[in-house]
């Protein structure tokens, strides 16, 4: 998503290249080329405008430290008032004191809330919560299904009444049926209106004073960046909500909405929402994602996502082969598919610390293990639990079975070495940090031959 900001700060920054010293006139030149390009990304005039002149009086109030460059000093001043802009720290779900706790769910026609919903959902049920969501979308044709869908998914119970088309009383009805089955959380999803329809707006009202949420979250759709930010105050004017949810960061957006929304309306981002797996739900962390902005990479995020896929005993497992040196194909193969369920393979690469420059100009599609698990399947269990079975007979017909070319069998064998002796050596001397680097070169491998191209 901030690839071309990145990418635009990066340049503004290398006019302090070489430069003794802040000065006046090199951070003048510097916040001018960062306010331009907080414009391109979609950001609000006035929020850029403000960041700027912030930074700028903080760069020139500063002690220069000897050991640090002004150019490393006005990334870090920048980090910290992008961070604070954001709003500086998470602020999660404010829960009932006496359950069920309610939440509503509102925004746009088309901005994810159903998707959202049962992302959120299927998050506190992770985390031992006990929900039920609430159909409340009683005017678009099948949002009751979709939502009936999501739930069966998720192992969530879903409340509706198809016939009646009262969605404040569905919702009251909602929450007398968590009381009575023990839910401890409602999630009210509710139909898209626009800020201009007086009626649907007096309607959300009329469901917030009949269910007195202890949450009101508002999904907006972040590609529609400066209008998002328009549509959040107009919305906030009117049901004072508690957070906002930016979904589809996944898309082609510039990242303004991001940005620019907690300052406009002062509320928190709470959570950010990617395509439509249910596992693509994320808390907002605004440090995080002052990082991943300028290029720094999101290793905190990595690490959860990580250990989202992990549990104890299969990580136990895995380091107790690691320090015998006895992987094989079976575990590379698990391995693979746990990085397919974290996410979009380059977005996960970027969060690497360096590693965002050199897939810059990398298009990895995220079928890009398809081929490498078609040729593992290929292999007999001997041969995935004993690599050294793997004579040219049986790679060829490893090959044919794959509908792959042989050098891509002796490829992957060599780079499975090659993690085999990195992971030893990583174990002996133990530097997890080396870690690190193989799996950013092995993700490297995957999205090779696909240069050139930008999103």
């Amino acid at each position: 998503m901030f690839e071309n900001l990145n990418l635009k700060i990066e340049q503004a920054f290398r006019t302090l290249k070489g430069q003794g010293r802040i000065t006046e006139v090199n951070v003048a030149e510097t916040m001018k080329e960062i306010r331009r390009a907080l414009l391109d990304a979609d950001v609000n005039y006035k929020v850029a405008k403000d960041f700027t002149n912030r930074v700028k009086e903080k760069a020139l109030g500063e002690e220069i430290l000897i050991a640090v460059k002004p150019g490393q000093m006005l990334v870090k001043i920048v980090h910290e008032e992008l961070t604070a802009l954001m709003g500086s720290t998470n602020k999660g779900i404010t829960y009932a004191d006496r359950p069920p706790t309610v939440i509503l769910i509102a925004g746009l026609q088309g901005s994810g809330k159903t998707t959202f919903s049962g992302k959120l959902a299927r998050l506190l049920k992770s985390q031992g919560k006990n929900p039920v969501l609430a159909a409340g979308d009683v005017y678009r044709p099948a949002a009751i299904d979709q939502l009936g869908v999501l739930g069966e998914q998720i192992g969530v119970e879903v409340y509706k009444e198809p016939e009646n088309k009262n969605p404040v009383q569905i919702a009251q009805n909602a929450i007398d049926f968590a009381r009575k089955n023990n839910k401890d959380t409602v999630i009210v999803d509710t139909a898209g209106r626009l800020a201009v329809d007086e009626e649907m707006m007096n309607e959300i009202s009329n469901i917030k004073d009949a269910v007195k949420p202890s949450e009101i979250l508002f999904v907006v759709d972040a590609m529609t960046g400066q209008d998002a930010v328009n549509t959040a105050k107009a919305f906030n004017d009117r049901l004072d909500f508690d957070g906002v949810v930016l979904s589809k960061m996944d898309g082609d957006t510039r990242g303004g909405a991001a940005i620019s929304i907690r300052e406009v309306v002062t509320k928190p981002i709470k959570f950010i929402s990617q395509g439509e797996k249910l596992d693509a739900l994320d808390l907002f962390h605004p440090e995080r994602m002052a990082s991943r902005i300028l290029g720094m990479g999101d290793v905190v995020t990595l690490v959860d996502k990580v250990q989202q896929q992990f549990d104890d005993a299969e990580a136990k497992r895995i380091q107790a082969k690691i320090r015998k040196n006895e992987l094989d194909f079976n575990d590379f193969l698990s391995q693979i598919t746990a990085i397919e369920k974290m996410g979009n393979i380059k977005d996960l690469i970027s969060m690497i610390p360096g590693m965002g420059k050199l897939t810059r100009n990398i298009d990895i599609d995220d079928n890009a293990f398809k081929h490498i698990k078609a040729i593992i399947k290929s292999m007999t269990i001997q041969e995935r639990e004993n690599p050294k079975l793997l004579n040219g007979s049986r790679r060829k017909r490893i090959a044919d079975g794959a509908g792959r070319p042989v050098r891509e069998v002796n490829e992957l064998l060599r780079h499975f070495q090659q993690m085999k002796k990195t992971m030893s050596q990583m174990n002996k001397m133990g530097k997890a940090g080396k870690l690190a680097r193989g799996m950013g070169n092995m993700s490297l491998g995957a999205g090779r031959g696909r240069r050139g191209r930008r999103r």
